[in-house]
């Protein structure tokens, strides 16, 4: 989904769906180095009532400029109905109620141009009606326009039909910042949308003058342009950057210190070509990791995840919050491209061979501490010990035995295991990488990221111990590094303790 992936051939479409959008989806005691343990800033057992946001790190420089924002943040989460053929209104019910206990704010719902779709989002706004109405869960449309036609002026009435049918419900989202309760919208994609004009520019004005014609709307656009063309997009009332969560420009051979905790530095450009009272939206994801071959959707790449990604991102949107009015996390269940952080089900794109039984919820938990910094501006005290692993399953340099070669990009992951700790107070932390193999760390209170190498055909187990007693355990089931994989799998195995 970058401006410029890597060197295969796939249509745009292709790159965002494959199979989505073609047809119904089938169903060692060690000194600890300032790598290996990060605290994160501003930890604190008591916020403040004022809280100072924490200071941007250095290699994240800010525009001089930036635009002002609403006082009150939300953070939502990228929802592909295209993978939810098989849904019903108990299916929606589990996941709106999954997501709001984990406190994200809603959902960003990324429809494309079949119709059955709309049949899918019809029964999202059944469950949603059946929520307590104390849960403030909301809605945000998102028109995929890699795949909803727009060409002629009648390619504009899908998207008014949508907003005709949804964009009055009280669980659509209005922008805080606008006192008028305009109704967000949003897009991935649309640079090349005409609509029957002439330009671009034009063509998303006519589009809004027609949706503004059923409810007025506030429109969070993603477009994939230099974000120098913004002041001229007058349609416009703020952009989405939806790759500013992975670091795209990393290729291989570039020097090791540019690949180590690589730069995430893109968002500076959208915020500093938005106008005043523009809203900027940032992305954060865990991973990226997409296998389909030459004979399917060509499109066969990762984009590095190490170094705890998840959390430097969040780390450095939330030491940059005065510059962000929206965080949408990507995704909830995109699983072609491994970064789904909600349960694995519904219809998945054929990516069951990377996908099953890599379950990323323990993601979603973890996301819970950041997302409360971000809307308050200070770090929550932590009350309880926690442990997060995550790990891929197989040396990055081997070669199975399938059709589909390792993906674009392999050589810049590492064979490594990340781990957060989360200690109400400093504890030893313990990692194996088979049953004799450790390492031992002393934690602090607050928030530690640790990594080691792992071990070929040895697995992932951590324990967290204070006083002689053990406070926290993560041994996941299942997983092990292996020697001899029967698949290209850069996919992540996610676990925490409970």
């Amino acid at each position: 989904m970058a401006p410029s992936p890597p060197p295969v051939t796939f249509t745009q479409e292709e790159y965002r769906y494959g199979l989505a959008f073609s047809h119904p989806p089938v169903l060692v005691k060690q000194d600890l180095t300032a790598q290996q343990v990060e605290m994160c800033p501003g930890t604190m057992p008591t916020p403040p009532a004022n809280p100072t946001p924490p200071t941007p790190k250095p290699d994240v420089p800010m525009p001089p400029t930036p635009a002002p924002v609403a006082t009150q943040k939300a953070v939502f989460v990228h929802f592909m109905v295209g993978n939810t053929y098989p849904y019903t209104v108990d299916d929606w019910l589990a996941d709106l109620k999954l997501a709001s206990t984990n406190e994200i704010d809603g959902f960003v719902l990324n429809v494309g141009r079949e119709e059955w779709q709309k049949d899918r989002v019809r029964d999202c706004f059944k469950a949603a009606d059946r929520l307590e109405s104390t849960v403030q869960f909301k809605f945000v449309m998102s028109f995929d326009m890699s795949s909803i036609p727009s060409a002629s002026t009648s390619d504009s009435q899908y998207l008014v039909s949508y907003l005709t049918e949804f964009g009055k419900h009280a669980r659509m989202y209005k922008y805080p910042g606008d006192s008028t309760g305009k109704v967000v919208v949003s897009t991935f994609s649309g640079e090349n949308s005409r609509f029957g004009q002439t330009t671009m520019e034009e063509g998303w004005a006519y589009v809004k003058r027609e949706l503004n014609k059923i409810v007025s709307i506030h429109f969070i656009a993603c477009f994939f342009v230099s974000p120098a063309r913004y002041p001229g997009i007058t349609a416009m009332d703020g952009a989405f950057n939806w790759n500013g969560g992975w670091p795209i420009h990393l290729k291989p051979g570039m020097p090791r210190s540019e690949i180590e905790n690589p730069r995430l530095d893109s968002d500076q450009d959208h915020i500093k070509n938005l106008s005043a009272g523009k809203t900027f939206m940032a992305a954060v994801s865990p991973w990226f990791f997409t296998h389909y071959g030459p004979n399917s959707w060509n499109k066969n790449w990762i984009y590095r995840g190490d170094d705890w990604l998840f959390v430097r991102r969040w780390e450095q949107l939330i030491a940059m919050r005065d510059r962000v009015n929206i965080v949408q996390i990507i995704s909830w269940n995109d699983y072609g491209e491994s970064h789904y952080i909600g349960p694995i089900k519904g219809a998945q794109p054929n990516s069951q061979a990377w996908v099953d039984g890599y379950n990323h919820e323990a993601w979603m938990h973890l996301n819970r501490y950041f997302m409360k910094a971000f809307k308050t501006g200070a770090y929550p005290t932590i009350e309880k010990d926690q442990i997060f692993l995550w790990a891929r399953p197989h040396p990055k340099d081997v070669h199975a035995s399938e059709g589909v070669p390792r993906p674009t990009n392999w050589e810049l992951t590492d064979d490594t295991l990340w781990a957060v700790i989360l200690a109400t107070t400093p504890a030893t932390v313990e990692i194996y990488t088979t049953e004799v193999k450790k390492e031992i760390f002393e934690v602090k209170a607050g928030l530690t990221k640790l990594s080691c190498a792992l071990t070929p055909d040895g697995g992932m187990r951590a324990t967290m111990r204070r006083s002689a007693q053990t406070v926290a355990e993560c041994n996941p089931v299942g997983f092990r590094f292996e020697r001899r994989p029967g698949v290209h799998n850069f996919n992540a195995f996610v676990a925490m303790s409970r």
